[in-house]
């Protein structure tokens, strides 16, 4: 640790800090554009300037130097910092008056309004005047993809999209082209950017110049009411807050949470919010004459009583799906048991994971955060860019400190950071190359990310063992270095695993469920991506018109995951809360009370009559889950059983074949489906020109 004074107080900070953070540890507020403590270095906007005292007589940018390389004082006093000089202060003005010599005065309009880092570091460091009278400079506004809008006329040349693009994102899409008064920040080709994180350089931007697209000019914050959340569209959880007017969510924008998403969030968790609208499922609906009809609560519970009262309860099943709070889940489960049916899981996909076989394995029990601590990776069945594009990015960052070999079983694909290509199916897996075999046998922290692309086969099970045993030994102590680490692409597939939301003994598991004549009444809990066979009555819970409501002969409209609060688990095992931020529409309820009116018609009560007492009964049951952003570790998981199991000879596949269209809510998306044909469009661009240069 090193002293330093800033303005009077001595702090100790690490050497390696920058005066800047050193500056923010002792209390002063540092004001700044370019610099972010995600990003690298670029000393552009200079408006850090402080005095130091012994150093060169003039202000210095206190984010490009550091507290080691400031000199003490003559009798070993600790280096003195200014932050609050007539230098410091004038020279900040200076900094603000040239900001603004080509920045269009245009605050009542833009839609940063505020929002914006210059307008409010204008008002708490500038002047009221300036001496520069000349025109404005002009710079066309450029096309960059679905996303975010862009007004370059106000870009002050941060250049912080353009270090994301290259440092977090991977794609370096973004670049600055020409010099002084004639640079543009730009894509380039003005082609739309191919990353699934865009959207975060509309957070980046201090000022108006990148904006998200589909937010553009509806609503100025301070109207908004801003809720807490939890992010469903992948497994990672990210850490989201939702901004709602009345009972509209307008956006969602990133929480910082440096143990799951740091502080970014995908494309895909940020504008979907046309989703939640679009499509909604707002009242009961009952088959008759075969075209779904409208009907009240009463006789759509009277028509599942009938057909349920009318079949055995080994004729009956439920298949949840992928987007379902705990709460909802117990609820479901809670029903099923009542009734008596053994017929129930939460794996539409066909994944061969188990409770059966121990928390671990199931989980991605090296962590997010501890993905920063391996030192070799091996991916097998996954593209985690389109899975979990901000775990990812973690990944990147991880590569991007060096020493970090990476090997890919699968598909080839560009994950934004380069690869060990082994191979493409089980066949490698059996027999790895003993180049990387040897590098993982030397790794300390050996890291195994298990996709759902190898896990939801026939043989997934074995797959599992065979990963677990590249893996290493699972570390038994709490705390001990856990390489086996299971990459989910469902939001609600741990927390259901974790209540044990599978066939129980002689039950059906979901594919066998969905066949013809398996079932006579099949209940799907918000499970869309499953193909059910003609035949049994189907009872369909859920938020959007999409296909599980199709092929529905009852429907009940649901909330979704901004509509209610609810308990999460992430693919990591870490238990989340969901703040309800808004109201479903029209008759829509909430997933628990549809189940516990149901339940009534049914004659088989849920012993609850609020949430609360669900959750009462929840933590009794699975202590767990009381205890919010913790991980709870399972025991060592034993495949023994799966060891000697054959492999199949199939290439793994990625089960996320288009990102934006991966579940109801983004299938009912205006965004995501012109994000989903523009991504269709340059795959069949990148084909042709392969193709081309092919003959």
């Amino acid at each position: 640790m090193t002293k330093i004074n800033v303005d009077g107080t001595i702090v100790d900070v690490p050497p390696e800090f920058t005066v800047l953070q050193a500056c923010e540890a002792a209390g002063a507020e540092i004001p700044r554009f370019c610099f972010h403590e995600r990003l690298s270095i670029a000393g552009n906007c200079r408006m850090c300037l402080v005095e130091v005292k012994g150093g060169p007589p003039k202000p210095q940018a206190s984010c490009a130097i550091n507290v080691r390389d400031l000199r003490p004082g003559k009798d070993g006093e600790p280096p003195e910092v200014l932050t609050k000089s007539p230098m410091t202060r004038k020279a900040r003005e200076g900094v603000m008056e040239f900001l603004l010599i080509n920045h269009p005065l245009d605050c009542p309009i833009c839609d940063q309004g505020g929002e914006c880092d210059l307008q409010d570091q204008a008002m708490a460091y500038g002047v009221d005047t300036s001496r520069f009278a000349e025109n404005k400079r002009a710079v066309e506004d450029k096309y960059i993809g679905v996303f975010v809008r862009t007004s370059m006329n106000r870009c002050i040349h941060c250049t912080r999209c353009v270090r994301f693009t290259n440092e977090v994102a991977g794609t370096g899409d973004m670049g600055s082209i020409g010099r002084g008064e004639d640079m543009e920040i730009t894509t380039y080709l003005e082609s739309a950017m191919d990353s699934e994180l865009q959207g975060c350089i509309a957070d980046l931007c201090p000022v108006g110049a990148l904006l998200p697209k589909p937010y553009a000019f509806r609503q100025r914050p301070w109207e908004l009411t801003k809720t807490q959340s939890i992010d469903v569209m992948d497994a990672l959880g990210s850490a989201i807050r939702v901004d709602t007017r009345f009972r509209e969510v307008m956006r969602i924008l990133p929480r910082i949470n440096d143990a799951v998403n740091e502080e970014w969030i995908s494309d895909k968790t940020r504008q979907v919010v046309d989703g939640l609208k679009s499509r909604r499922l707002d009242r009961p609906l009952v088959r008759r004459d075969g075209r779904l009809q409208p009907a009240s609560w009463t006789e759509a519970f009277a028509a599942i009583a009938a057909k349920v009262k009318a079949t055995t309860p080994a004729r009956i099943g439920a298949i949840a799906g992928d987007l379902q709070s705990v709460e909802d889940l117990f609820a479901l489960q809670g029903l099923m048991g009542l009734i008596g049916s053994p017929n129930l899981d939460c794996r539409q996909d066909g994944t061969k994971l188990h409770p059966a076989m121990g928390r671990a394995s199931y989980l991605f029990n090296a962590t997010v955060q501890g993905i920063e601590d391996a030192d070799a990776l091996l991916i097998i069945g996954s593209n985690p860019r389109k899975e979990s594009p901000v775990l990812n990015a973690r990944i990147r960052k991880r590569w991007l400190k060096g020493n970090f070999p990476i090997g890919v079983i699968g598909e080839n694909v560009d994950l934004t950071y380069p690869t060990l290509y082994l191979g493409a199916g089980p066949d490698t897996l059996a027999a790895l190359p003993r180049d990387f075999a040897e590098i993982l046998g030397r790794a300390e922290r050996p890291l195994v990310l298990v996709g759902q692309g190898a896990l939801s086969r026939p043989d997934g099970a074995a797959v599992l063992a065979k990963a677990a045993s590249l893996a290493g030994a699972m570390a038994s102590a709490p705390g001990g270095w856990r390489g086996l680490s299971v990459l989910h692409t469902a939001a609600a597939r741990v927390g259901a695993l974790d209540l044990g939301f599978v066939p129980g003994e002689g039950g059906m598991d979901a594919l066998a469920m969905a066949k013809a004549g398996a079932l006579d009444v099949l209940f799907l809990y918000g499970a869309d991506e499953i193909a059910v066979e003609p035949g049994a009555f189907t009872v369909y819970v859920g938020t959007n018109g999409d296909r599980g409501a199709s092929r529905a002969d009852v429907v009940l409209p649901a909330a979704t995951y901004t509509e209610k609060s609810g308990t999460y688990v992430n693919t990591e095992g870490r238990v989340q809360f969901a703040e309800r931020a808004s109201f479903p529409p029209g008759d829509a309820r909430e997933d628990w009370a549809i189940l516990r009116a149901l339940s009534d018609a049914l004659g088989t009560k849920l012993p609850y009559d609020s949430l609360n007492q669900l959750r009462v009964k929840l933590f009794a049951a699975h202590p767990h889950m009381a205890r919010i952003d913790e991980i709870a570790e399972g025991p060592v998981a034993d495949f023994t059983a799966h060891v000697g199991s054959a492999i199949g000879r199939e290439p793994f596949v990625s089960p996320v074949v288009d990102f934006y269209q991966t579940n109801a809510i983004a299938r009912s998306s205006r965004t995501m489906a012109e994000a989903s044909a523009l991504a269709a469009n340059r795959i069949k661009a990148a084909q042709g020109q392969m193709q081309v240069a092919a003959e």
